[in-house]
């Protein structure tokens, strides 16, 4: 359980940072890792919820990290 929260930490710190050097440079070329990066966040947090037993959360999020992953994928 204690490395889903390590994974979601270091996962949304990447992201975060992906995204904020995509805004102040106006450079958009690692957009896809952003996505990938953010696939595999929402991967984690669909595995947390399900093991939480919250399974109308957990298949929200598998299925947003689906999308992601296919987005991901179609941008490279």
């Amino acid at each position: 359980m204690e490395i889903l929260k390590i994974l979601k930490v270091i996962l949304s710190v990447i992201v975060m940072a992906l995204a904020g050097y995509s805004l102040i440079t106006k450079n958009f070329e690692f957009m896809s890792y952003m996505m990938l990066f953010l696939g595999v966040f929402m991967l984690v947090m669909g595995i947390s919820e399900l093991q939480a037993k919250k399974k109308t959360s957990a298949i929200s999020f598998i299925l947003a990290a689906a999308f992601l992953f296919f987005v991901a994928i179609y941008t490279f």
